[in-house]
């Protein structure tokens, strides 16, 4: 077999490859010669079927996957003895110039990982977060879940920000209705950001009863297309009012949190036990994204285009499921490519710098850090000894805890070899308002 490799560019190479066509025909006669011993013709009986009819009958296809065998074959040991480390699908072709009619001559067109050589660290600041947990910041997420569990009752009094409202609307847009613009008792809990604020704004202060119509401006970047960026006048009617009632901080309220026996100061410590892992977990995921930002710059990567076109599709695959997983209906429409670029060269370049430091630095999961791991993600259910069977109970639920440990394994690295500085922050600047347990 002969092989010359071509440089395209930086990363594209074009690999060519000639051997002898005997090997093929060879390798084509004793397929079916294998093939004659058993194949069904008729009026032959099994075995019995003149080579030369075998061949008439299956010789193109036999040929088709000989060929196709003897390519992928050769393409595999011509990139393993030039060390070429092969990046995508090879795109192949058949020569139109092979050296004599005894050759059979083909050439494949691929990129190939670039090398990497990790920037240095020495000279990055990397700020980590420091939260303080304390006691107000418990009663605050207790209050929190007090309200997530809270119930509605019907009301005699006008529309406040928190009341759960019942209504009919009907909106258009230069006079014409809209889809989605009109409904018949439509229940919303005001306050969850699930309208429009102008929306929202517009029915506090309504009676049961009363009708208002008002304006309200749709956000360019709206859902649904045919009304962003568009204002609408809506005629609303309020058919009913309900004040929320947060339970009672007593026994069964704890009982309703998973405390069996009702004791407020056990739930408290569950609460504040799962508080802490919160805020371990966001104080984490912070630092990573620091981490990555100073990776980022530290090691400038050029990055295969085919593993960016792949990683394109993955996330566009990502973003259709999310959106049907909301009720977005979309259909067989393609989504955009641009729309993901950026953000799939960003992953290709990172997956290729942890890559390189996991292996230059032997950064891969150990199994004493792999059951570590599982152990912290099954202490906060009920039964954590099951928890840990089902992640040992699967390879792929394994992998990917090994994958989170090979992360965190990057990020320790990354941290001892970088300048950290300490930054406080808020704790409600972390948890968000609509923190939890």
């Amino acid at each position: 077999m002969n092989v010359s490799v071509e440089n395209l560019s930086n990363l594209e190479r074009r690999v060519n490859v000639s051997l002898p066509i005997t090997q093929i025909d060879s390798e084509v006669d004793e397929r079916l010669k294998k093939l004659a011993r058993t194949v069904k013709l008729h009026g032959f009986r099994p075995g019995k079927v003149p080579f030369r009819l075998v061949a008439q009958q299956y010789g193109p296809q036999v040929r088709q996957e000989v060929v196709g065998d003897t390519v992928q074959k050769s393409f595999g040991d011509a990139v393993r003895e030039r060390n070429l480390r092969v990046a995508g699908m090879p795109t192949f072709e058949a020569a139109g110039d092979a050296p004599d009619a005894s050759q059979f001559a083909y050439s494949a067109t691929f990129e190939v990982y670039p090398d990497l050589e990790l920037g240095d660290l020495a000279q990055a600041t990397i700020e980590r977060p420091v939260v303080e947990v304390g006691a107000a910041d418990i009663d605050r997420t207790i209050d929190i879940l007090r309200t997530q569990r809270a119930t509605y009752e019907k009301v005699e009094r006008p529309v406040e920000a928190s009341d759960e409202v019942t209504v009919d609307f009907a909106g258009t847009i230069d006079g014409v209705a809209f889809d989605g613009g009109t409904g018949q008792d439509a229940r919303f809990v005001l306050g969850k950001k699930r309208l429009l604020p102008e929306f929202e704004a517009a029915l506090v202060g309504m009676n049961a009863g009363e009708t208002r119509t008002f304006p309200v401006s749709f956000p360019e970047d709206y859902a649904g297309r045919e009304v962003a960026g568009k204002t609408a006048s809506f005629v609303v009617t309020v058919k009913e009012v309900s004040g929320q009632v947060v339970p009672a901080l007593d026994s069964e309220f704890a009982r309703q949190m998973g405390v069996a026996d009702g004791d407020l100061a056990r739930m408290r410590t569950e609460v504040e036990a799962n508080v802490r892992r919160e805020v371990d977990r966001r104080v984490k995921a912070r630092l990573k994204e620091k981490v990555v930002e100073a990776l980022l710059a530290a090691t400038p990567v050029e990055v295969p285009k085919a593993l960016v076109a792949e990683e394109v599709e993955r996330l566009k695959d990502m973003a259709r499921r999310d959106m049907e997983a909301r009720g977005m209906s979309v259909g067989n429409a393609p989504l955009p490519d641009d729309l993901f670029a950026a953000q799939a060269g960003r992953r290709v370049s990172l997956g290729l710098i942890f890559a390189e430091a996991v292996k230059k630095h032997a950064l891969h999961a150990k199994p004493a850090q792999v059951k570590a791991e599982i152990q912290g993600l099954a202490e906060s259910y009920e039964r954590p000894e099951e928890v840990v069977k089902w992640y040992y109970g699967s390879a792929q639920r394994l992998s990917e805890v090994e994958a989170m440990v090979v992360e965190a394994n990057v990020v320790e690295w990354a941290l001892g070899a970088a300048t950290v500085v300490d930054k406080p922050l808020p704790f409600d600047e972390l948890m968000g308002t609509e923190s939890a347990a």
